[in-house]
């Protein structure tokens, strides 16, 4: 095994190299990106990326996930946000901002099979797991409902031992498309998607698959959720 100090010369070397160190910083934002945009972060070629990408996954620096026909790149974990959060405080610069280009009324809210994506998706997820309705299990993106959770779903309308009977993944994070972070999804997310459009929570967009949210939708997720759709 290497040193500690053998080892930390070797992930500094990974960082070290301008393209890669520029990947790691536009991945700072908690947002998950695809080699094709890493390469046009980095302005290299699209092998280039390809060889940096596979030696920051070997440093352990990143991580990836497959959705569809994408593979989509992220930091490892906090740590590594953290290391790299000294160097910039060290170098006194800052890490450029996720913008994204997906049409407004499609990043607010839609739905992606049949569970809620977009900015109210990945909010909601966030708030389960603050709110310790769900809880990591042994494998990442894998949730299991909580004591907790089971009583204040069911105080919605939601039967938790129900979904847990069924062949389906209970809960899961799905990575949202345009937030580059993670949806809730499973028997969980569809549950709670079915919930919001038989109450009128939701509409859908008869022509597309985008979510509106009705006033009396404002007002329950903001009363069981905590989350105001209209931010």
């Amino acid at each position: 095994m290497d040193s500690v100090d053998g080892a930390a010369s070797k992930i500094a070397s990974a960082i070290g190299e301008p393209a890669r160190a520029r990947i790691l910083y536009c991945l700072m934002d908690d947002r998950a990106r695809t080699s094709t945009e890493l390469a046009a972060v980095a302005n290299v070629g699209a092998s280039t990326a390809s060889a940096h990408l596979d030696r920051l996954l070997k440093a352990r620096l990143l991580k990836v996930v497959a959705q569809g026909r994408n593979r989509y790149h992220s930091l490892a974990g906090p740590e590594v946000g953290r290391v790299l959060e000294g160097l910039s405080a060290i170098a006194g610069t800052m890490s450029p901002k996720f913008i994204p280009s997906t049409p407004t009324r499609l990043r607010a809210a839609r739905s992606c099979y049949d569970h809620i994506a977009g900015n109210l998706g990945v909010r909601l997820h966030d708030r389960l797991l603050k709110l310790e309705w769900i809880s990591q299990t042994g494998k990442e993106g894998v949730y299991a409902i909580s004591a907790k959770g089971r009583g204040k779903l069911m105080e919605i309308g939601i039967d938790a031992g129900e979904l847990e009977g069924r062949r389906r993944r209970l809960a899961c994070g799905c990575l949202d498309w345009s937030e580059r972070r993670s949806h809730i999804g499973g028997s969980l997310g569809a549950a709670i998607l079915t919930l919001a459009l038989r109450r009128k929570w939701l509409l859908r967009d008869p022509d597309g698959r985008s979510l509106a949210t009705t006033a009396s939708g404002r007002r329950e997720f903001r009363r069981h959720f905590g989350i105001d759709p209209s931010n």
